[in-house]
């Protein structure tokens, strides 16, 4: 089955294509812009710079002090040794990479596109921070007394705390389990944040990241293994910080020899719910192709959805969920 599912941010990144061998700056067209396409301002990237760094990301900014990029990308190679790619929309100035290993050295290309093609190129090394000693708790330790510390405290300072308001995330919740996901929920007792991050080890054991909206309350997580005890860490973010957390551990259902109520058959699930609105689905198109990107388009002809999981298998075969909000209507998939 070749499913996929989507979202907001990607912070799941999957494989990028092989052959990517980043082009030296020498290499980049930027004397032909102004003579091919007739436009007299160049666009050029200002320095790339760290940040912040945690033992698994690394947030990095960047300025544009001539003209303007239709987008950006991001490559680097991973903790394997496989290239990655990140796309990035054209107002963005920074991007926060998810997913690092502890202790480990990255190095960071970023790219200014315009019509499809690089025209400028920056770059920076870093290295991320050394795994926290602290180890999961076990599954029969009551997660809450740690789950209002941040992993990196917020520089001491009681004043910046009372600037920003006191934020506190509330307890995370198991609102539903099905043998493939599990379904999250929780409160902001007070404050508010600007994003979450969901982070938890797949059946392989390795780490996956959710980029999860500030107004957000509940996640589903999609691509999970039947019985199969997971571990849950939802973080709340204040400017790209970790503020609080707050942990959780569920376990996959069993999975049914026989599911009648699966999604396939819809015309079996419509006598025993007469009341539903039909929600359909349009066509799913590729809108445009890269070697290490697919952007997908679809409609909503009939009735809307909540939201939309976008499921498919990388390069190595593993399955890979992409979560996307209900009101939209296209996606990239890295």
């Amino acid at each position: 089955q070749a499913d996929a599912q989507a979202h907001h941010c990607p912070l799941s990144i999957t494989d990028a294509a092989k052959t990517e061998e980043l082009p030296l700056p020498s290499e980049e067209p930027k004397t032909d812009s102004p003579t091919s396409e007739g436009v007299p301002t160049p666009a050029v990237l200002g320095e790339l710079k760290v940040s912040s760094v945690t033992p698994d990301s690394v947030e990095l900014q960047w300025s544009v002090p001539e003209g303007s990029f239709d987008s950006f990308t991001l490559q680097y190679r991973d903790a394997q040794g496989q290239p990655q790619a990140l796309p990035i929309d054209g107002g963005s100035h920074s991007v926060t990479v998810l997913g690092l290993s502890p202790s480990r050295r990255y190095r960071f290309h970023l790219y200014g596109l315009r019509g499809g093609k690089k025209i400028d190129h920056v770059s920076t090394d870093t290295i991320t921070d050394a795994a926290v000693p602290e180890k999961l708790p076990l599954p029969s330790e009551e997660p809450h007394p740690e789950d209002h510390k941040s992993e990196q405290p917020q520089t001491g300072q009681p004043q910046t705390e009372a600037d920003q308001g006191h934020v506190v995330l509330g307890k995370l919740r198991v609102s539903s389990v099905t043998p493939n996901s599990v379904e999250l929920q929780w409160s902001v007792p007070e404050g508010s944040f600007d994003s979450f991050t969901l982070q938890y080890r797949d059946a392989q054991g390795q780490p996956q990241a959710l980029a999860v909206d500030g107004g957000s309350r509940s996640v589903t997580v999609p691509g999970l293994s039947p019985s199969r005890r997971y571990r849950f860490h939802l973080y709340g973010l204040q400017g790209r910080k970790r503020i609080d957390r707050v942990s959780i551990d569920a376990v996959t259902e069993e999975p049914q020899p026989e599911d009648p109520k699966r999604q396939d058959s819809p015309t079996e699930a419509i006598p025993s719910e007469p009341p539903l609105a039909r929600a359909v689905l349009g066509e799913l198109k590729v809108s445009s192709v890269t070697p290490d990107s697919v952007q997908l388009q679809w409609s909503v002809p009939e009735g809307s959805f909540d939201s939309f999981t976008l499921q498919y298998r990388d390069a190595q075969g593993q399955p890979q969920a992409l979560p996307i909000d209900g009101g939209s209507r296209s996606v990239t998939v890295p």
